[in-house]
């Protein structure tokens, strides 16, 4: 019986939907080849290293540890054999600008800290759980699934989730079915910011990011979040794939509609039976397209999609500790005005909220004994606000360093800083190639959603997969994992399909 060489596999960037993706390939024997242009494994979970301290780029945290789990075990091995996960406990310290609200994962802690701030409300924290369970349970089969026809929406199962998407409501508008007090609906909204969006604009569907948070926990991998995409990259190795670092595409190479290769920024022309991209969905097309390629992902259209928010990042080495939370975060007084100041009138906000990352009291490997590694990020407006970060950027600085070192309890922070790093909208789209600065994608809303998001099999050029934030299902290290999931599963049943065609015998390891 005639055997057919196994396909030829590239993968375009090796953040973690294209590690995911890698992995799933390489563990079915397909000969799978990651480029990275950065010189270091992650993409925007990545580390950032400062002398003596460790930190990670982007997420840090890790929620529905059990997504990583599956994914691991399709590729034969054992997540906890290669990362350790410690829960968090308190989820976050919530500072309105009084006293601090905890959450908890544990329900009968979560109802007394309820009781202490918010009396009367212990109700609806049971109503939420409840019916935000039977959501999510409806909403995750057309998560894991690819969404490349209008015919979807007939279909079973999104009949049957439709009730339960909250369409004509936004996530803030959900939450108040279930609490009356103003700062515990944005306890329950503040993670549209995962999705770089307002809880006001964001689609009702996505109460469940709360939900998730509270019913699987929140976990820190020991080492940081970059730790998972080093996982991957040692299991993809073990199975013989190749990941090569600092090694950039310039374009991908087509003849007649099809995708036969790359091109290497360094002139190397690698040929390829199919191709994943992993890289930043926009940057991908306006970058590694020849102009006229692409009639829905030209220069002029990506112009007019919706982009999530930015943000402005500080990586603190600091030579001392705090008795403070894991997590903490310092919401603005107006929340709703720094919101809309991001996301509409894209201007910086004098009073902006500010997320602060304590890991060393959870993580030892971070920083040297005695002292801290900080991370504090702020949402701020991306790259089409037109904010000229390198006239603000300093200013900025002593504002949201003020803000926490007055409200969120680190005292004196500036005096005993040994290293900095930061990060600027500007900085993410020119060092990290985020196109405009939108570290979150593009935006969740209706219109960018399931089948009007670009979809897992690129539908303009043939052999081309897309996984990450800007694919179906959206962003976040739990959904990009999907993405890469279905997008694995489309492209095996595609060589599956074509192994059938030819008569021939195709083996996977």
């Amino acid at each position: 019986m005639m055997r057919m060489a196994s396909p030829k596999i590239i993968v375009v960037g090796a953040g973690p939907g294209g590690l995911s993706a890698a992995m799933l390939l390489a563990a079915k024997g397909y000969a799978v080849e990651v480029l990275e242009k950065q010189p270091e494994l992650g993409g925007r979970t990545s580390a950032v290293r400062l002398g003596e301290y460790l930190f990670d780029r982007g997420p840090t945290f890790l929620n529905m540890p059990h997504i990583l789990e599956e994914l691991f075990a399709e590729a034969g091995r054992s997540v906890h054999d290669y990362v350790r996960l410690a829960a968090v406990e308190p989820f976050y310290r919530l500072l309105f600008g009084g006293s601090p609200f905890y959450v908890y994962k544990d329900s009968g802690q979560m109802i007394r800290e309820i009781t202490r701030m918010f009396p009367g409300n212990e109700k609806g924290y049971r109503e939420f759980m409840r019916r935000e369970k039977e959501k999510l349970e409806a909403l995750m089969p057309l998560l894991q699934n690819k969404h490349d026809s209008p015919f979807d929406y007939l279909k079973p199962a999104f009949l049957k989730a439709l009730p339960k998407l909250s369409v004509t409501r936004s996530l803030y508008d959900c939450l108040t079915d279930y609490f009356d007090d103003e700062r515990l609906r944005l306890a329950f909204t503040f993670q549209a910011k995962y999705l770089g969006m307002s809880p006001w604009e964001c689609p009702g569907a996505f109460s469940i990011l709360s939900y998730m948070e509270h019913a699987y926990g929140i976990y820190h991998p020991i080492g940081g979040v970059h730790r998972i995409s080093h996982a991957m990259a040692r299991v993809v190795r073990e199975y013989g794939g190749r990941i090569r670092l600092g090694t950039g595409v310039k374009r991908l190479v087509t003849r007649g509609g099809r995708v036969t290769g790359v091109m290497t920024e360094a002139g190397e022309t690698l040929p390829a039976d199919e191709v994943v991209i992993g890289a930043d969905f926009a940057h991908a097309m306006k970058h590694l397209l020849e102009p006229g390629v692409s009639a829905k992902y030209g220069a002029e259209q990506l112009k007019r999609k919706r982009y999530s928010c930015s943000t402005f990042m500080l990586y603190l080495g600091v030579n001392r500790t705090y008795d403070l939370p894991h997590h903490s975060i310092l919401f603005a007084e107006d929340y709703r005005r720094n919101v809309e100041e991001i996301a509409k009138a894209k201007v910086l906000s004098e009073d902006p909220s500010v997320y602060v990352q304590n890991p060393s009291v959870t993580d030892p490997t971070l920083a040297p004994p005695g002292k801290s590694a900080i991370y504090v990020l702020a949402p701020v407006p991306n790259n089409t606000s037109g904010i000229d970060w390198e006239r603000e950027k300093a200013a900025f600085r002593r504002k949201v360093l003020d803000k926490v070192s007055r409200e969120g309890g680190f005292e004196d922070l500036e005096q005993h800083i040994e290293a900095e790093h930061m990060i600027t909208p500007r900085d993410w789209e020119a060092d990290h190639h985020v196109y405009e600065g939108a570290t979150f994608n593009l935006a969740h809303n209706l219109g960018q959603m399931m089948y009007l998001r670009p979809h897992n099999r690129f539908g303009e050029l043939e052999n081309v997969w897309l996984v990450g934030g800007g694919t179906h299902p959206g962003s976040g290290l739990p959904t990009i994992m999907e993405s890469a999931r279905i997008s694995v599963r489309g492209l095996v049943e595609k060589l599956g399909a074509a192994r059938t065609a030819e008569g021939g015998e195709l083996r996977h390891g």
